[in-house]
């Protein structure tokens, strides 16, 4: 079964850290999911546009204090987040 976006924010502020800057690996993330890498770093590279996820250079990666707060929120449906753009005809 495909993962979603949904459960790797649930799954990445489960194993780290938006205060304390704990962060994990994508490889772990995936392996903890059971989900293919690819996948994972997909949803990850979405939920990081949207400033919900932070993706480090070294590989590294962790909730940010807004994806905390989403899923605090326990909206069960689909929510979306547009992200900045500087496209003047949005």
């Amino acid at each position: 079964m495909p993962v979603t976006r949904r459960v790797v924010l649930k799954r990445l502020a489960t194993v780290t850290d938006a205060g304390s800057r704990e962060t994990t690996t994508i490889e772990a993330l995936a392996a903890g999911l059971d989900a293919d890498e690819r996948a994972v770093k997909a949803h990850l590279d979405g939920l990081a546009d949207c400033e919900l996820a932070r993706i480090y250079a070294n590989g590294s990666v962790r909730v940010t204090i807004t994806g905390e707060e989403l899923l605090e929120l326990g909206a069960d449906e689909a929510v979306i987040v547009d992200f900045p753009t500087t496209d003047t005809e949005r």
